[in-house]
């Protein structure tokens, strides 16, 4: 072979090689995801980052949001007719769960562990019990310890219950002052509900249906004095700020963000049960099965990106999953300036004792999640659903 054509053997060669590498020679993608947690308030900035800074990879995003019960359904149609056109999903545990159940995600791990590795030094402990949880099907790609909380009122509550009997009277003496959202479709919903066997003192908080007993006997008094349930966490923020309600059920980042966004007033005050135990919460990042290879390795670099310090840093945000950060090492001043100040003017300086003081556990499991959900679904809010 000559030396000219040997030359040219190679660089075909090259060329090939390149071509069939990630990344190299191929044209950019559209990722089309969506959001059933309300997470892109939080990461969308940190998403837009990474587009900026590999055009090559992804000529744009296109964003949807949906409610988290239509999620699995939606998801599920588009598979069986071999047509998936949703790309990335961020999720909170309940419709993780749900697509779990039905087989909806792609298994990442640990198939490609090396892009994901060392994953409990990376995150902090709480957020790790969550991601024990996705069993290599999602990462969390932010957590806070979330509820239950109580959020009030204070003109019109004077002395706000801290513990559920407490609570309970309150409800009774006044009728429809008290509600929480669908636990399906709202975080500070599904956390109050896994609270009360903790503070209860149920036979098994982690089983809903053999260990509740007295949380389902609980939920079904004070059913009694509760008007309706909203589908979703917004609504009931609205009916605290317009005076129909004067406590709900909400979460650390429930309080902060809405009262940063003018949904509820800044002097609401937020409130605990005596001796309760930390519900922790987080959001996810996941991938449905069936989307195309080109899309999935620009994906998999994407979720490696999000799970960086600095894009974790976006992660306090405007306190909506307060603090917010799932990795160990993230501090407030590392986060944007706008973010430090919301902190600053809206957040509660007794949140640091109230997550030191009292203990963390994970939310349910996912076939316990799903029990739960379609439990209190049938049994607490048929006839009380707002639309």
């Amino acid at each position: 072979m000559s030396l000219m054509r040997w030359k040219s053997s190679l660089l075909a060669a090259g060329a090939l090689l390149a071509a069939t590498s990630f990344g190299a020679m191929a044209e950019p993608v559209v990722i089309n995801v969506i959001d059933v947690a309300g997470d892109l308030q939080v990461s969308q900035p940190a998403l837009e980052k990474f587009q900026a800074e590999h055009p090559e990879l992804i000529s744009k995003f296109v964003f949807t949001q949906a409610t988290a019960p239509e999620l699995a359904g939606k998801l599920k149609a588009q598979q069986d007719a071999g047509r998936v056109d949703i790309d990335f999903v961020l999720t909170g545990n309940d419709a993780l769960a749900a697509g779990m159940e039905q087989g909806l995600w792609m298994q990442i791990l640990p198939k490609y562990a090396d892009k994901f590795p060392n994953l409990k030094e990376l995150y902090i402990p709480g957020a790790y019990l969550m991601q024990e949880m996705a069993r290599g099907e999602a990462f969390v790609i932010d957590w806070y310890p979330s509820g239950p909380l109580l959020e009030y009122a204070p003109d019109r509550v004077k002395e706000l219950p801290d513990t559920p009997a407490a609570l309970m009277a309150y409800c009774k003496a006044n009728p429809g002052k008290f509600m929480y959202a669908r636990p399906a479709n709202s975080g500070p919903g599904r956390t109050f509900v896994m609270g009360l066997p903790y503070l209860l003192g149920d036979k098994d908080p982690k089983d809903p249906i053999n260990g509740w007993d007295k949380t389902w006997a609980y939920l079904k008094e004070l059913d009694t004095c509760i008007e309706y349930y909203t589908a979703g966490t917004t609504a009931s923020m609205k009916e605290l700020a317009n005076g129909t309600r004067d406590i709900i059920a909400t979460t650390t980042g429930w309080d902060i963000n809405p009262r940063y966004l003018g949904i509820v007033p800044e002097e609401y005050k937020v409130g605990a049960f005596k001796n309760f135990t930390w519900v922790g919460d987080a959001n996810y990042m996941a991938i449905p099965k069936g989307i195309p290879e080109a899309k999935l390795k620009v994906v998999l670099e994407l979720m490696a990106f999000l799970l960086k310090p600095a894009q974790q840093a976006y992660m306090f945000d405007h306190g909506y999953m307060y603090p917010g950060p799932a990795i160990k090492g993230v501090t407030l001043d590392m986060a944007p300036k706008e973010s430090q100040e919301t902190i600053a003017q809206f957040g509660r300086p007794e949140y640091a004792s109230l997550i030191a003081d009292n203990p963390t556990e994970a939310p349910l499991d996912a076939k316990p999640l799903v029990a739960m959900f379609d439990k209190w679904d049938r049994e607490i809010g048929a006839a009380k659903m707002k639309k």
